[in-house]
């Protein structure tokens, strides 16, 4: 069966999502959540369905500490949902083109740093954007700026609050980013 390793910041709905579509079609399972958040509830959420969970401060990031936890587990594929930090370059030599983030927007707008959850979706509100998405990128050194794997549009033009926005956005997610990873993992 194959490894995923997900690296996550926040709440965990595309963690949470993942882990179960996985758990439901047993070509892949999830064997790690990592966060650099020790309040996050991706890791409440993981425990929860059995996935244990890694807690790392920026100094074990950076210093190679992770990138030895990672190898440890012997990953497929590292899956980046929410996670707000930029990877460290160590472990994306270590694991080319096996290292995949989803962003809330169709790059190349709306990415890099700071560009994130809400602050993406005021962006396009306050820029009258008629369409938004989802892209799904390799990761390499910098923000949001891999090989394009898969993008997938939603019209947005009558949200009238990022929120809305952030709604029509997740759905994509929820729908597309677990596929994706298997069509991944079976290639």
């Amino acid at each position: 069966m194959k490894k995923i390793i997900l690296f996550a910041s926040g709440s965990g709905s595309n963690a949470e999502n993942i882990i179960r579509y996985f758990q439901d079609k047993k070509t892949a399972e999830t064997v790690a959540v990592f966060s650099n958040n020790p309040n996050a509830q991706v890791l409440d959420k993981a425990q929860k369905l059995g996935v244990p969970g890694y807690v790392f401060t920026k100094e074990e990031l950076n210093s190679g500490k992770v990138l030895e936890q990672v190898a440890a587990l012997n990953p497929d594929l590292i899956v980046l949902a929410g996670f707000l930090w930029k990877f460290p370059t160590d472990i994306v030599a270590k694991y080319p083109n096996k290292i995949v983030n989803i962003h809330p927007a169709l790059l190349p707008k709306y990415g890099g740093k700071g560009m994130y959850g809400m602050n993406v979706h005021r962006a396009i509100l306050e820029n009258k954007e008629s369409h938004s998405g989802i892209s799904i990128h390799y990761v390499n050194e910098n923000y949001d700026e891999g090989a394009m794997i898969f993008q997938a549009e939603v019209a947005v033009d009558v949200c009238i609050t990022p929120e809305e926005i952030a709604l029509k956005v997740q759905e994509l997610e929820h729908l597309h980013f677990p596929q994706i990873i298997d069509k991944l993992l079976q290639s």
